[in-house]
């Protein structure tokens, strides 16, 4: 079985993240989580509070694993052995992005496959910037985020 990474900010992760993170833990042998940190952004939450709530989000799955990285995801991928990118589509337009950026990964290293997953129904319309916006109008966020991220959300952001 193959090492899958996911990639992206997580900021926060979602409810959305959480779904493809538990579809691919039962099909690839260990997801790695990859939280991409980019000095140029200035993120919502910081990626050491990033990578400790996906921790505590995902223990249930004993093979997936979480790490912050900076630079190019097919070099992470390679430095931990991943052979394929999992990536999640919520809509045809996530579709033609993340097809884009496939193709480039694909470019920059062809041994790296990327999996589509879709999430399920539920989930398709969360993403991280709606969870930011409700959190700026301070909104319940249950419906949108694993429990320990509302919670730090809530004390945290006040």
């Amino acid at each position: 079985m193959a090492i899958a990474l996911y990639a992206g900010s997580f900021d926060p992760i979602t409810l959305g993240h959480l779904d493809i993170i538990q579809q691919g833990s039962k099909i690839f042998e260990k997801v790695l989580i990859g939280v991409a940190f980019n000095p140029e952004k200035k993120g919502f939450l910081p990626v050491d509070k990033k990578v400790e709530l996906i921790k505590e989000c995902t223990k249930q799955f004993l093979n997936v694993e979480v790490y912050s990285f900076d630079g190019l995801t097919v070099d992470f991928a390679k430095k931990h052995n991943a052979t394929v990118l999992l990536r999640g589509l919520r809509n045809a337009s996530d579709f033609e992005y993340e097809n884009q950026l496939a193709e480039i990964n694909s470019k920059l290293n062809p041994n790296i496959k990327t999996v589509f997953l879709t999430s399920n129904p539920e989930n398709n319309f969360i993403s991280s910037s709606a969870v930011r916006e409700l959190v700026s109008h301070k909104q319940t966020l249950t419906a949108f985020v694993p429990k320990p991220v509302e919670e730090y959300l809530r004390k945290n952001l006040d």
